[in-house]
């Protein structure tokens, strides 16, 4: 059974499940699903917990004779099964499927990984262990929803932030859950007249949001400027590297080229840069500004790498006063 991260709660209290799958890159919210499950087992008396950690080589074997053992100290237990990598090989299907099949009894098997990919959820082991337990995708926490994931993180804390102040604290805390927390610690010490304004977080907050290339390029899809340079300016100080940039950007512009099936949300991203780009030589134009850009960061055309990408990107995040390509004269 899937549920997600926020019905995990209700459904443990309904009982308990002898297989949890938590799957996710939010690190945060993968913990707090897990230690959701590891409360629940304490409370139904799972007073033992055995950690395996899955490296590179593991065999899952092993997970089945510690599930399978007699402890000497608690009638239940937990395995907590880490999986870092994410990849989950024959051997570890073929254990998986067949402890599916019989799971140990007075154990609890709870198996943490990174985001599973669409093959993998449907793998067999994957739907042996849906059939059989409670399975947990946790997804990213969109930009979109990060004011409303905020907002309710700040009412279980006690604390009342104005619609400015929270998307002060949205803008800073971006792409980084376990800073958002942080600070709202910080907001809980600092004892602020409520509901907090801006100006009065200001005073207290720290810029804590994290990005990565891809946030930033859907941004400029999404004709987002001010995120777009707000972005390219942290990713920039973080060193990042130029060219990793310009590899995720020409990498989604070539697969929109192809006329590759994209997802619906992102369908309608790619929709509104081709609305912005004209027709479809459009990409074609913009593919060769980026090697443009690429030759400049090598040295091998004369400007400024960094200012001819911000353009680049605020031209095709619709900026007025930025045409869709910069125009960069390779005879420089």
């Amino acid at each position: 059974m899937q549920v997600k991260p926020a019905d995990l709660p209700r459904r443990l209290g309904a009982g308990l499940a002898p297989v949890y799958l938590v799957s996710g890159d939010e690190t945060l919210l993968v913990q707090e699903a897990c230690d959701a499950v590891l409360a629940a087992a304490r409370a139904q008396g799972y007073t033992e917990r055995s950690i395996i950690h899955a490296e590179q080589g593991f065999n899952w074997n092993d997970v089945v004779q510690d599930a399978s053992s007699m402890s000497l100290f608690a009638e239940r237990r937990v395995v907590d099964v880490r999986v870092p990598s994410g990849k989950f090989d024959r051997g570890a299907s073929e254990v998986l499927r067949a402890y599916a099949g019989h799971p140990a009894e007075d154990t609890l098997l709870l198996i943490r990984t990174v985001r599973l990919d669409p093959r993998q959820r449907q793998s067999a082991w994957f739907k042996a262990l849906d059939s059989l337990g409670v399975v947990v995708l946790v997804w990213p926490i969109g930009v979109g929803e990060l004011p409303r994931w905020l907002a309710g993180r700040l009412r279980a804390a006690g604390l009342d932030l104005d619609r400015n102040a929270l998307a002060c604290l949205a803008e800073r805390v971006e792409g980084n859950l376990l800073a958002a927390v942080q600070e709202i610690e910080k907001l809980k010490l600092a004892g602020l007249p409520e509901p907090i304004s801006a100006e009065d977080l200001l005073t207290v907050l720290e810029d804590a949001a994290h990005y990565n290339a891809f946030e930033l390029i859907d941004s400029t899809m999404a004709g987002d400027p001010a995120r777009v340079s707000r972005i390219l300016v942290s990713l920039r100080e973080e060193g990042v590297a130029l060219f990793a940039i310009l590899g995720a950007l020409t990498s989604q512009l070539r697969r929109v080229a192809s006329g590759d099936r994209l997802p619906p949300q992102r369908q309608r991203l790619v929709s509104s840069l081709l609305r912005r780009l004209g027709p479809e030589t459009g990409i074609q134009r913009v593919l060769a500004e980026c090697a443009l850009v690429d030759a400049q960061g090598k040295g091998q055309l004369v400007g400024d790498a960094w200012l001819s990408l911000e353009k680049l990107l605020l031209g095709l995040s619709g900026l007025e006063g930025f045409p869709p390509a910069t125009g960069l004269d390779p005879r420089r």
